[in-house]
């Protein structure tokens, strides 16, 4: 059981609500990674605390909404979720994909959330995460040992795929257990009430960097003040925007600056969903934005969406 209620909206980093999210209830993390906030991944299973990650991943069980607040990175243990099959059919011509998914790039793997009717592909290096699992970022200011607060976390995504889950190990805090960093990550979130696709991605894609790279700082990211049309290879339209980080003031062996992108769109329900990617940046294995750009390119329908 948890007692403690998150808050019912998603704020942007300046205290306004977008758009209304659902609730969902998390168990603590047992302890910090010095000044990286921990990745918190989701698998809906059966009750096991795992942690893994972007600076401290954590694997519970539960049949979460990955349209809640969300929490993310490091390991404290390995991680668990084991990776996604890719479908086996040829990928469709048009935005709805097919019921089994094959990528739409040769040689990639197909990342698929029947959650919200969606798919991408990545490209073979990445691990791909079963649809079940969320992952997201911890918030630096919440006290977890309180069940109260529960719940609480920056932003989360469901259906990941994540690139170099060890990146970077540390041991920041100094309990003896090694921590990892992942370099990146990208899946797929709902956006109930956000009145448009801009309105979405915008409402979004800074709490991507916020939670993952300078929290609790904000004075260091940089964001776009508006959204742009994009449309995928596919014919997916929508709008993207763009969020990034420069001088963060977090420390620890495994701080970096970092980036992140966010494609808002409608899937066949009708209902506002948004793919994001973040990342590390000014590091040796930086993902490329030409490299972003090209796995956003691959976005697309896949079905009708569980989630309404």
């Amino acid at each position: 059981m948890w007692s403690g209620e998150p808050p019912e909206g998603e704020q942007n980093l300046h205290g306004q609500n977008p758009y209304r999210q659902p609730r969902w209830p998390q168990p603590p993390s047992g302890g910090g990674g010095g000044n990286r906030v921990k990745v918190v991944a989701i698998a809906a299973a059966t009750a096991v605390v795992v942690t893994v990650g972007v600076a401290g991943s954590l694997l519970l069980s539960g049949d979460k909404d990955d349209n809640a607040n969300g929490g993310s990175r490091n390991t404290k243990a390995p991680a668990s979720a084991s990776k996604s099959a890719t479908a086996s059919a040829p990928a469709s011509g048009n935005p709805r994909g097919s019921e089994t998914e094959r990528p739409a790039i040769p040689g990639w793997k197909a990342v698929i959330n029947p959650k919200w009717g969606t798919a991408f592909d990545v490209p073979p290096n990445w691990v791909v995460k079963k649809p079940g699992v969320l992952i997201g970022f911890e918030d630096s200011k919440v006290d977890y040992s309180d069940p109260a607060n529960w719940g609480k976390a920056v932003i989360v995504m469901g259906a990941p795929a994540v690139l170099q889950e060890n990146w970077c190990l540390s041991d920041d805090d100094k309990d003896g257990r090694v921590e990892g960093t992942g370099l990146a990550a990208a899946g797929t979130k709902g956006a109930k009430g956000a009145e448009s696709t801009g309105d979405a991605a915008l409402g979004q894609v800074e709490r991507w960097v916020y939670g993952g790279y300078t929290q609790p700082d904000t004075k260091s990211i940089i964001h776009d003040k508006t959204a742009k049309p994009y449309t995928t290879k596919s014919g997916v339209e929508g709008s993207i925007a763009w969020a990034r980080s420069r001088n963060t003031p977090q420390k620890g062996k495994c701080a970096s600056d970092g980036k992140a992108i966010t494609f808002a769109f409608k899937n066949s329900a009708g209902g506002f969903v948004a793919w994001s990617l973040y990342g590390a940046t000014d590091v040796k294995d930086e993902l490329p934005d030409s490299t972003i750009m090209k796995i956003l390119g691959t976005v697309r329908l896949h079905g009708d969406p569980t989630e309404s």
